[in-house]
């Protein structure tokens, strides 16, 4: 029996990340974090708006990673998850 061959070997869509880390959900990389990024749904729209709102602003800097609320949430809930094999 090749071991090359068992089904685990070969990359399909259905195990292309198995054992590779990703980003926890609220991390600035994660599925609810990067909302609100600049790139994001949420941190975008605040970006149309500026002001106050933008990335640079007195609240939308608050929730960048390096903000009081962002940086909370990303040390809080952020990085990677452990691989799953």
């Amino acid at each position: 029996m090749n071991p090359s061959n068992t089904s685990g070997a070969q990359k399909t869509p259905a195990n292309a990340n198995v054992g590779e880390d990703k980003p926890k959900m609220f991390d600035e990389h994660g599925t609810i974090g990067k909302q609100f990024t600049p790139e994001g749904a949420i941190g975008g729209t605040a970006q149309k708006i500026g002001g106050p709102l933008d990335k640079e602003g007195m609240i939308g800097k608050q929730f960048t990673t390096e903000g009081s609320i962002g940086g909370t949430v990303q040390n809080m809930m952020g990085g990677t998850k452990k691989k799953s094999n």
